[in-house]
């Protein structure tokens, strides 16, 4: 199959005001669970067969990635992907860099991952992903034995020399960091000696559940994951759950809207993930659990959403890092909530896609919300939303937030910049569409 071009076009979307959400809908599947499932199954032994695979440009970008380095993968075709595994020093140094687009996981973890796996490589990608800090990885794998060249500032492109040694190391990571956790654990499946990362506090443990349901033996002992060099990874079978990160939007949306009730259906419920549930229902947005199960080592359920009265809460600090991805949502759920939310440490926010937290400020600024931004968090007054523009800095998940916010606003909104949506939740208009938002994706001015 050939390589899947990556979208570009200039795009924005038109909400409507007013509405409510209902239905049984199934968001795409899990990005994370997306990426370490090519990237593992392509340094397996065997076939890898993948079934929910997100066909987002995130994921695709790290599927095209492998296949450059000489990696056979058939599909994606309706989420299903097979992978012939060329084992842990089978990939081929590619004839061109590396493009990643806006995939922030796909470089940090490619840098690990890479690091000392043989190839000589650079990895590249948008001028947002350029823009984006690297030097939090670097610094370990340099530790490791690395040898990876960055623009100033520690900017992409990144240039991995091949053939290079890499020693185990004992990392104490400095910030809660689900990549740079995982772009060592990575990099250790190649290193002499043991490798262990300390994490400040709980992020998303897709990677070290990946690597066990691959085979590889690690070690978990509290805050403590520790792994040793030279094994093998053998193909297995994946059942990637819905994204709980998209499945937020419609949480959020279903929640403010008075009348609302939407099941999201098979989202993984991973206890590293699962920080915006807790979130909002200490919000008091009516939330319940159904058929909760374990597919792949993966803890999913349904999600029932019914639209409740939201109050202001100040937002518990352990579980900012379980929520991470979805404090856009959320920062429209507090402007909808009676009284003042207040958010501390998340200083991580302000180098995701876009400064999440500025951008979501000034948003809600513009639509009449009360929102002041701090270095490390915001405090948001709930009050009217009023219709008006928004501009997302092509921000895929700034951009989906504010289109629920169309649902309780007093007049249209427009969201500028909106064709990055297609890197983790392409068909969302339609799907949001269908559950009763006013929502159209019209060509950039």
């Amino acid at each position: 199959m050939s390589t899947i071009e990556l979208q570009t076009t200039k795009r924005h979307y038109q909400v409507n005001p007013g509405g409510r959400l209902s239905g049984s809908i199934r968001v795409p599947g899990d990005k994370s669970i997306s990426h370490r499932s090519i990237m593992l199954g392509s340094l397996a032994e065997g076939e890898t067969l993948v079934n929910g695979f997100l066909e987002g440009e995130d994921s695709l970008a790290t599927l095209n990635a492998f296949r450059a380095m000489g990696v056979q993968i058939e599909g994606p075709e309706a989420g299903y992907v097979k992978i012939k595994g060329v084992g842990m020093k089978g990939l081929s140094t590619p004839d061109a860099p590396l493009d990643l687009g806006n995939s922030g996981t796909s470089m940090r973890l490619l840098s690990g991952l890479l690091a000392g796996s043989g190839v000589a490589v650079t990895l590249t990608g948008d001028s947002s992903l350029s823009g984006r800090p690297m030097g939090r990885v670097i610094d370990p794998l340099s530790e490791m034995g690395a040898n990876i060249g960055s623009q100033p500032g520690g900017t992409a492109p990144l240039v991995l020399a091949g053939h290079q040694q890499l020693n185990g190391i004992d990392y104490q990571l400095p910030m809660a960091s689900a990549q740079v956790k995982s772009a060592v654990l990575l990099a250790g499946l190649y290193a002499q000696g043991e490798t262990c990362v300390t994490e400040p506090a709980p992020t998303r443990d897709h990677t070290e559940r990946m690597l066990q349901g691959f085979g590889y033996s690690l070690q978990r002992d509290g805050a403590k994951t520790c792994l040793q060099g030279g094994g093998k990874l053998t193909a297995c079978e994946i059942d990637v759950p819905a994204d709980i990160s998209s499945a937020t939007f419609f949480m959020v949306g279903a929640a403010i809207a008075e009348g609302s009730e939407v099941t999201l259906q098979h989202v993984g419920i991973n206890p590293t993930r699962d920080g915006v549930i807790s979130i909002l229902r200490l919000m008091g947005a009516d939330i319940e659990l159904l058929n909760q199960r374990e597919i792949g080592g993966e803890p999913v359920a349904d999600i029932v959403v019914r639209s409740s009265p939201l109050k202001g809460i100040d937002i518990p600090e352990e579980l900012v890092p379980l929520a991470i991805d979805e404090f856009p949502a959320i920062f429209v759920a507090a402007a909808c909530a009676e009284g003042e939310t207040r958010l501390q440490g998340a200083e991580e926010l302000r180098v995701k896609e876009s400064d999440r937290i500025q951008v979501m400020a000034d948003g809600l600024i513009s639509l009449g919300v009360q929102a002041d931004p701090t270095q490390d968090g915001i405090l948001i007054k709930g009050g009217p939303i009023h219709g008006g523009q928004v501009e997302s800095h092509g921000d895929h998940r700034i951009a989906m937030s504010f289109a629920m916010a169309g649902l309780v606003a007093s007049g249209s909104i427009e969201i500028a910049d909106v064709a990055n949506v297609n890197t983790s939740f392409p068909g969302f208009v339609e799907l949001a569409s269908g559950c009763g938002l006013s929502i159209t994706e019209v060509s950039g001015k």
